[in-house]
């Protein structure tokens, strides 16, 4: 099996390339600039069509939520349009699309996980133009797993557990928002439910298979109990440290809004396709690992 992916040196691409190696039979295609250019529709189909996949990952966005503030019209160009042309060009060389989305969809104000079939409402301009993303995926392509996941970190690339490692190395005490709830996510998992899913979106894959679904770490936290989780296995490992002091949202504003509830049910992925993510804390231990013995970037 080919698979396609749009982006280089993100997160989720390069867990891809690493995790795809446990896949006999499974090979990960990189396309990234200038060959594939999301500003540059023209570029999509030529880079995907000589790729010759047989499942096109589209994990390439414009992430940058507080920016996406000040460049509305740029972060549409990725999110949307260029999501958009990646899905369609999928279905010009017949492969199904798997498209990452965000818990940024959601208003934020619920008290108990989102279902994927929950009412959408985003808050900030990177949430909306990743919402707008999702409907020009199904508009061009039927075939197509759009995924949301949430609270991303990894060895690679910056997240805000590695952020968490730098800081604790120069300070005693770290000021972390505890009133934003959410899953803690691993790119290496992001990545092995990737693979769960291609490997079975053959021609024979039924209705059901296709849609919308919530790919997230099990078990839910704040941000300062994420922070507190990296940094209590940071120390054990003979890593850097420092106390978590917990603190509201007010007292760390930001330019777009986040949501305070992030949580997400994972339930339906779990009942089509049989796979859910580890608990995060698991997971959270072996990047920090990972990360202490050098094992990222």
């Amino acid at each position: 099996m080919r698979i396609a992916v749009t982006g280089r040196d993100g997160q989720v691409v390069r867990s891809l390339v690493e995790r795809s190696a446990g896949h006999p039979g499974v090979t990960v295609i990189p396309l990234g600039r200038p060959e594939l250019d999301l500003l540059r529709p023209e570029t999509i189909l030529p880079a995907i069509r000589a790729a010759r996949p047989d499942v096109v990952v589209s994990a390439a966005a414009y992430t940058a939520v507080d920016q996406a503030e000040d460049e509305p019209a740029v972060a549409a160009a990725v999110n949307e349009t260029g999501a958009g042309k990646v899905a369609e060009a999928a279905a010009a060389v017949g492969a199904p699309v798997i498209h990452l989305s965000t818990d940024y969809v959601y208003a934020g104000d619920g008290d108990r996980p989102y279902h994927e079939a929950d009412p959408t409402g985003p808050r900030s301009v990177y949430g909306r133009t990743k919402l707008a993303g999702e409907v020009a995926i199904a508009a061009v392509n039927p075939h197509h797993v759009i995924l949301r996941t949430a609270w991303v970190y990894s060895p690679f690339g910056k997240n805000f557990v590695k952020t968490m490692l730098r800081l604790a190395a120069d300070r005693d005490t770290l000021r972390v928002v505890a009133d934003q709830f959410g899953n803690p996510t691993s790119a290496l998992d992001i990545a092995d439910g990737i693979l769960a899913v291609a490997t079975r979106l053959g021609e024979d894959a039924p209705p059901a298979r296709f849609g919308v679904f919530h790919l997230a770490g099990t078990g839910t936290t704040h941000w300062a109990g994420l922070a507190a989780h990296a940094l209590e296995s940071s120390r054990a490992l003979g890593g850097p440290s420092a106390r978590v002091e917990e603190i509201a949202t007010a007292d760390f504003p930001t330019k777009a809004s986040r949501p305070a509830n992030s949580r997400l049910s994972t339930d339906r992925l779990h009942d089509v396709y049989g796979w859910r993510a580890p608990d995060w804390r698991v997971s959270c231990g072996e990047v920090v690992r990972r990360l202490l013995a050098g094992r990222g970037e």
